[in-house]
């Protein structure tokens, strides 16, 4: 149950900001954060009024329910009013809870996203190379920007890996759940025999931070410039053009050399190194905030096996919420993809709500 309170203040919140708005006082950065803010609440306002009201039209049709005087006609269509209005309350109550979680500031940013062959050789490097089409495909079909920052390729067109940014509307709050190990179950091309065999994938998804997100001193990185190195140890140029940089107090290192600019190496190099600083201090908050961060999503640790693509049953299977979709093919070419993070965020959603006191 809402507390009433609660309620009255999101209406009351609403109306302030509708004043505010319309008196034409704010500087245009508060202007466009409480236009924002207002935005978001007046999508749930109507609920919440009707949520208020609730119990007095229930009240009223019981009132008809229970009178002698009403005709027997009377009662039915109040009857019927009646059910309606409690399933009602029932889904009204929930948008509100959910409109009332506490939100995830980094659900709207866009991501990097970075996936590694693990174990398995030249058949998880084949796999690696799957997902990042599979991300590619789901990005076009979104509309959605996707821009690589750094790749490095094995044999046979495989990935040993690769680290891309995706940029558009809402990236990370769709893509976060895909943190973790995939697994693959494939008889693979050079096998004579016919027998499955079992390798993985690392997907690492991390909100992209801005520089107003996470303030990093000069002091404390250690920035070291070397040749870029190419296949068989031949120079890919021949200048300083590679960049390593190391950020000192938590000793987290980044290496760039895909372009042949010092400049843009760097560039590339403090992205990802921002992302990473970002989601570690994300994680440091979730550990004081819940002693237990294991919820049936899972914690999004690399580490953890969330995902199955049996390739001679057609099937994909995501171990966090037991579903198994009978369909690869269309999940690997995007096409089911949304299915899987629906269900993924609805169980999320869930979560939250029972722990909601």
């Amino acid at each position: 149950m809402i507390p009433k309170k609660t309620i009255d203040e999101l209406i009351v919140k609403h109306s302030t900001l509708e004043k505010e708005l319309s008196s034409g006082e704010i500087d245009k950065k508060l202007f466009a954060e409480k236009s924002k803010e207002y935005s978001d609440i007046n999508e749930i306002i109507d609920v919440a009024k009707k949520h208020l009201s609730f119990e007095n039209d229930k009240q009223e049709l019981e009132k008809i329910l229970n009178d002698q005087k009403s005709d027997d006609e009377l009662k039915k269509m109040a009857d019927v009013e009646l059910k309606d209005l409690n399933l009602q309350h029932e889904i009204n109550e929930k948008k509100l809870k959910l409109f009332l979680l506490p939100k995830d500031e980094a659900d709207k940013k866009n991501a990097i996203i970075e996936i590694r062959a693990g174990t398995g050789g030249l058949e998880a490097s084949l796999f690696a190379s799957d997902l990042f089409k599979m991300y590619e495909k789901v990005s076009n079909k979104k509309k959605w920007s996707l821009e690589l920052i750094s790749i490095s390729r094995s044999d046979a067109g495989g990935l040993k890996e690769v680290i891309a940014s995706i940029k558009g509307t809402n990236i990370y709050s769709t893509l976060k759940y895909e943190s973790g190990v995939h697994r693959v179950q494939r008889v693979p091309d050079t096998e004579t025999q016919g027998r499955v065999h079992t390798s993985a994938a690392t997907v690492a998804v991390l909100p992209e931070a801005e520089e107003v997100d996470l303030k990093i001193n000069d002091s404390d990185l250690r920035i070291d410039v070397f040749r870029a190195g190419g296949p068989g140890g031949q120079s890919v140029n021949t200048t300083d053009s590679a960049v390593r940089i190391t950020h000192i107090p938590s000793g987290l290192s980044v290496s760039q050399q895909d372009e042949k600019s010092q400049h843009k190496n760097k560039a590339k190099g403090m992205k990802i190194l921002r992302a990473r600083l970002y989601e570690l201090e994300r994680s440091r908050i979730d550990q004081e905030r819940s002693e237990d961060r294991k919820t049936k999503i899972g914690t999004g640790d690399r580490s953890e096996r969330i995902r199955t693509y049996n390739f001679p049953q057609g099937r994909v299977t995501d171990h966090r919420i037991n579903l198994t979709l009978h369909k690869l093919d269309e999940f690997l070419e995007g096409e089911a993809f949304d299915e899987m993070i629906e269900s993924l965020t609805l169980q999320a959603q869930e979560e939250s709500l029972s722990n909601l006191k």
